[in-house]
């Protein structure tokens, strides 16, 4: 859709009329049918609506829509408009932390440009929390983490490819986590969507190289053992080798994966 001229109150674009599903909640609908239109820039920013268009939209009573714009606004999406309606807002306003946000953004177009900075996000907070779960981490917790990697070796050289992603996820979550800094655990979710993908893209390769299945146990031990700079080198090395793999997509239009929602 084109965007609303400035100084201009444009009619709400009509849509044609939408049943709503059979089962499940209303809200969520409307919700996940609007941020992933906003999302994929299928409504464009400084589009207007109204809540009476979205009634007849989706066939929804006007409580449900108006909970579906207030969780919208909520996540930078959209903001009310006196006598208007409700304006769709530029990418910049999104909260682009909120793992709704990150997962809107993998199903549409923008899905290449969203993997990249989470890879790049990653580069930058992984190594850091490495360095500190050395210095911080209980034994026990350090401990745990040599077995994952003992398992993820396994997993890798079997060829087990949902295996090593799970496994892979809960490595790199508790790496996080032993960093004993809060605000790093709490970003466990983008490593974990930027590991799902590159398996669901088809870009993590079905037997990992023995230098990749290395380094998770060189960080393990690393922490293990106390040394900071060791754990911190190793995983650089291994966000870099990702960020060194996926480049190849980075001028690609990636289809979503098979089993997309």
């Amino acid at each position: 859709m084109s965007a609303t001229p400035a100084g201009e109150e444009a009619a709400p674009p009509i849509f044609e009329p939408e049943p709503a599903p059979p089962t499940g909640d209303l809200r969520e609908f409307v919700l996940e049918t609007l941020g992933r239109e906003i999302c994929g820039s299928m409504i464009e920013p400084e589009t207007t609506f109204t809540t009476e268009s979205l009634e007849s939209r989706f066939q929804v009573s006007r409580p449900v829509v108006r909970e579906a714009l207030r969780a919208l606004e909520a996540l930078g999406l959209v903001t009310p408009k006196r006598r208007v309606g409700v304006r769709v807002l530029p990418p910049s306003a999104w909260n682009v932390y909120d793992l709704q946000v990150i997962r809107w953004r993998l199903a549409g177009p923008s899905r290449v440009a969203q993997l990249r900075s989470l890879t790049e996000l990653r580069g930058a907070i992984e190594p850091a929390a490495a360095r500190l779960a050395a210095i911080r981490a209980p034994l026990g917790q350090a401990s745990d983490l040599v077995g994952l990697a003992g398992r993820i070796w396994a997993a890798g050289r079997e060829g087990d490819s949902q295996e090593f992603l799970r496994l892979d996820m809960q490595f790199h979550r508790l790496v996080l986590e032993m960093s004993g800094n809060e605000m790093f655990t709490k970003l466990h979710h983008l490593v974990e969507e930027v590991l799902r993908s590159r398996t669901h893209y088809g870009l993590m390769p079905k037997f990992p190289a023995p230098e990749a299945l290395q380094r998770h146990v060189d960080i393990a031990t690393a922490i293990q053992t106390g040394n900071a700079d060791k754990a911190a080198a190793a995983m650089i090395a291994i966000t870099e080798r990702a960020l060194s793999e996926m480049s190849s997509i980075w001028d690609q239009k990636l289809e979503p994966p098979a089993d997309a929602d």
